[in-house]
């Protein structure tokens, strides 16, 4: 009896043992600086419970545009239906443009010129090289990495401030690089570079708001360089809402002259 007794005593330490070294491998902790024994699994498990997900998603945005030439300031409504829109409307005291992406097409008139874009993603694609879709831009714009961290199989390399990942294969076109802040394991930098060329794309995310308990971004910082040119494009997003419907208006005025892009 006693021997029985002590056996199931070292069946339950060894299961015990086996828990606590399971809780070592699967959960990580916030800290100052990435740690560097932690299994790549465990940390995108990490990330990935910081996904933001919307239904609707309304935001005020006031846009700082530069191009080393010139500065100017713009205001964007700015409303998105997840995975079906991307809805903007641009005004500088008064409206002056409107974008409206879905997952077939982008369409877009500014009232200055008088011009007009419409055109199939996907010939926009085969244009650029790229496989850019609408959740992609999506993702740009509410803080989430553009890959699918559950699905995709990353590499990491080494920084010391920050967890930084890299999928091993390529995504739409761009070698992604994702920064991610160790003390919250919210996202703090996608790097695009467009592959096969010198274009590169950096999208910081430099503050995020927390808004009906849940953490959104409030400033993002865009950057753009071709190997000669640069592009700085920041949004501070205000007023930020989910409401249970959203309009979105848009049609093309008659006499625009379309521009094709390809």
């Amino acid at each position: 009896m006693l021997k029985n007794r002590k056996i199931f005593i070292n069946y339950l330490l060894i299961l015990f043992s086996a828990s606590l070294s399971s809780c070592k491998t699967s959960s990580i902790l916030p800290n100052k600086i990435p740690l560097e024994k932690i299994e790549n699994k465990v940390l995108l498990k990490k990330f990935n419970e910081n996904k933001i997900k919307i239904k609707n998603f309304r935001s005020k945005v006031k846009v700082n545009y530069n191009d080393q030439k010139r500065k100017q300031q713009i205001n964007i409504d700015l409303r998105i239906e997840n995975n079906k829109y991307i809805w903007m409307s641009a005004n500088m005291l008064v409206p002056i443009a409107k974008l409206l992406i879905t997952s077939d097409t982008v369409s877009f008139y500014e009232k200055f010129q008088k011009n007009y874009i419409n055109e199939n993603i996907k010939s926009l694609n085969d244009s650029f090289g790229t496989n850019f879709k609408l959740l992609d831009l999506q993702n740009l714009l509410i803080g989430n990495p553009i890959n699918d961290l559950k699905s995709d199989k990353f590499e990491r390399i080494k920084n010391n401030k920050y967890y930084v990942l890299s999928p091993i294969l390529k995504k739409n076109g761009f070698k992604p690089i994702y920064f991610f802040d160790p003390t919250n394991f919210l996202l703090k930098e996608q790097r695009l570079i467009v592959s096969g060329t010198n274009l590169t794309f950096n999208i910081t995310y430099k503050k995020y708001q927390i808004i009906e308990s849940e953490k959104y971004p409030k400033e993002i910082s865009i950057s753009v360089y071709d190997g000669k040119n640069y592009l700085q494009i920041s949004l501070d997003f205000l007023k930020l809402n989910f409401p249970s419907k959203l309009m979105l208006p848009f049609k093309i005025p008659d006499g625009y002259k379309k521009i094709n892009l390809k």
